[in-house]
């Protein structure tokens, strides 16, 4: 049976569309721009052109500036393939001509939907798995503000004063809270132990005499102003209050991820797997739209989620085996990052863990070789419906 593809790529203002027919000819090509009346008026020119016959669109981003288009072609039925961005520019190398237009991209994402049969599709994910996507995402941005200000506070206070960049631990609450008040080596020298640790103390600073302590060591090492001083002394307080504001908007973060989660009906049962909590547990969900519809087997999973080495065979060489280029990043990191926490905690998978690194498995290999595994494992409990266990249930037979 005949069938149209369309291609879209998208963009900020406005989406290029482009329909092609089973030959490979082109019946449509033109921008929309991101409004839903111009959306609509795009997707009912492909069904017409259609006249009956199935559309199957595909397109590069899957939430983000496409989101409405994205919306308005699930309402309406449509089947929608998933095109990364990534295998657009790859594939395009390989059609004529090395201009870059929206035009192009458009026709290389609809030419490769028509030819190609591992696309994934998109569907519509349960509406707590959209929420936690949302909320998992901006945790993330909030995550990496929060690394690049602790690099900058970290740079800064080192041009200024060494040893106590040495001495203090950044990421904490107690030494950010001594950087808001007391940041040279004079002004801490002059403080002294017991009134650092009285400041501290009536700050709720835990460990107050240590940290009050180590900061007055560290400024007995120093008795040398740099140039700019109170200018970078000024900076550091800055970024010592950026610092924890972003600690607490993390904070709350988590705590909606939280709240949102357990609400979600395999909450429990990730929650029930060693090294899995409630921010991996919404990251997985998200990841894979809270659930595991779309992947037919646990190697599927695996694959999505880069646990699984793909070869890379040649001539007389076999059994080349590499980390795959193609995966989805976040969940891959949710395999791993538990996997590298159950070690510690689960007598199973530290069973499992030691067993690899006795064959000879380096330390990430053999947690990657455990995320693995914990997919099969992830995979049976939802199936079942059951929580993880230390001890696998014994079947009782009649």
């Amino acid at each position: 049976m005949s069938r149209i593809w369309a291609g879209i790529d998208s963009g900020k203002g406005h989406h290029h569309g482009l329909a092609l027919d089973t030959d490979g000819k082109t019946l449509l090509s033109r921008r929309a721009a991101n409004d839903e009346p111009e959306l609509l008026k795009l997707i009912g020119d492909v069904l017409d052109l259609a006249d009956g016959r199935p559309v199957t669109w595909a397109i590069d981003m899957t939430g983000g500036e496409p989101a409405l288009l994205l919306a308005l072609l699930i309402n309406h039925g449509q089947e929608v393939l998933y095109m990364p961005g990534r295998l657009v520019n790859r594939a395009s190398d390989g059609y004529r001509g090395e201009g870059k237009t929206d035009a192009r991209d458009a026709y290389v994402i609809a030419d490769q939907a028509r030819m190609r049969r591992d696309l994934r599709p998109i569907r519509p994910g349960d509406e707590a798995a959209i929420e936690l996507k949302l909320l998992t995402s901006r945790r993330a941005d909030l995550v990496e503000d929060r690394t690049r200000a602790v690099n900058r506070l970290r740079g800064t206070l080192l041009s200024m004063f060494p040893a106590l960049e040495r001495a203090l631990e950044v990421t904490n609450t107690g030494p950010l809270r001594l950087l808001t008040g007391y940041q040279t080596p004079a002004a801490i020298r002059r403080a002294g132990v017991s009134r650092l640790t009285t400041w501290l103390t009536n700050r709720k600073v835990r460990n107050a005499r240590s940290l009050a302590e180590a900061a007055v060591e560290a400024a007995e090492r120093q008795h040398t102003a740099v140039p700019g001083e109170k200018t970078i002394a000024k900076l550091v307080h800055t970024l010592a209050e950026e610092v924890m504001a972003l600690n607490q908007q993390v904070s709350e973060m988590d705590k909606l991820i939280e709240g949102r989660f357990r609400e979600h009906e395999l909450a429990d049962i990730l929650l029930s797997v060693p090294g899995i909590g409630a921010v991996l547990g919404a990251e997985f969900l998200a990841a894979v739209g809270g659930g595991l519809e779309e992947f037919d087997s646990p190697d599927a999973l695996a694959a999505f989620a880069g646990v699984a080495p793909a070869p890379r065979d040649s001539g007389k060489v076999s059994g080349n085996l590499h980390r795959p280029v193609t995966y989805h990043r976040r969940l891959q990191r949710v395999f791993y990052t538990s996997a590298l926490v159950s070690v510690r905690y689960d007598p199973n998978s530290r069973k499992f863990y030691d067993r690899k690194r006795a064959e000879g498995k380096k330390h990430v290999q053999a947690v990657l070789a455990l995320a693995r595994r914990r997919v099969n494992v992830l995979w049976a409990l939802i199936r079942d419906r059951r929580c993880y266990q230390v001890a696998p249930p014994v079947t009782m037979t009649a």
